[in-house]
């Protein structure tokens, strides 16, 4: 099974999410997890990234990580301000491909927006997005969502890109959810699912980046539905070296 997660902005908890998704995933029986990252941007190559807070979180999981910027920028500026080739689209669907021929549950972290630029070209619409990456591995997409105000219309426009390349928007988790909720927060978490169409499927509480391991393990399955079943992955004839724009 592949998800791919994606936020509604940057900041939303996608990393935490991501790591939480895992955890799900392991208490529900999966043995082989893996996440893949197909952009990371803002550190250094010495510096434990995403992916690093994942593994810290969620135990033993399988981390792939196709390319990375030090620049805390949009994928696409990141390479160009720092000379270097931009991701393509043909080695990030291998690599996502070649992670889930091996193991039951596949995560993939975009990085920011579901329109930002993980490069200049590459995508069907032009610049490469996690659109494009969604696409290529016929997966469903898990939309990570601020519960502040704003974001009914944020997540609007997210599912409504989503479903306009023919994918299909898995569910809704909210990234971090406040012990003292205001008015716009309460009001958001009944309207979600409302305006979306798509339910919201999980809510992380506030802060539980920074729990223990064995905390996060035991704790992450409950920020769930426990009737919500990923949608399964769609077929696709396209393989990764045929038919993709680099």
């Amino acid at each position: 099974m592949i998800l791919v997660v994606t936020g509604t902005s940057t900041g939303v908890g996608k990393t935490v999410a991501t790591a939480a998704l895992a955890a799900r995933a392991r208490s529900r029986g999966a043995r082989r997890i893996a996440v893949v990252k197909p952009v990371q941007t803002g550190v250094d190559e010495a510096t434990p990234a995403d992916l690093a807070d994942v593994q810290r979180l969620a135990g033993p999981v399988t981390a792939v990580e196709c390319a990375r910027f030090t620049d805390p920028l949009a994928p696409d500026v990141a390479a160009r301000r720092a000379g270097l080739p931009q991701p393509r689209r043909n080695d990030i669907a291998a690599a996502i491909a070649d992670t889930a021929a091996a193991h039951d549950v596949t995560i993939v972290e975009g990085a920011g927006g579901v329109l930002v630029r993980l490069a200049e070209s590459g995508g069907d619409a032009g610049p490469l997005t996690i659109l494009d990456v969604a696409a290529d591995a016929g997966a469903p997409v898990v939309v990570v969502a601020s519960p502040a105000l704003g974001t009914l219309n944020h997540t609007e426009l997210t599912v409504a890109a989503i479903r306009a390349r023919g994918l299909t928007p898995a569910g809704i988790v909210v990234g971090w959810w406040p012990a003292d909720p205001d008015l716009a927060m309460r009001c958001n978490a009944d309207d979600l699912a409302r305006v979306t169409g798509v339910p919201v499927i999980g809510t992380l509480p506030e802060g539980v980046g920074g729990m223990a391991r064995e905390e996060f393990l035991a704790a992450a399955p409950n920020w769930f539905d426990p009737d919500w079943v990923p949608p399964k992955t769609t077929t696709t004839d396209r393989r990764p070296d045929e038919g993709v724009r680099s």
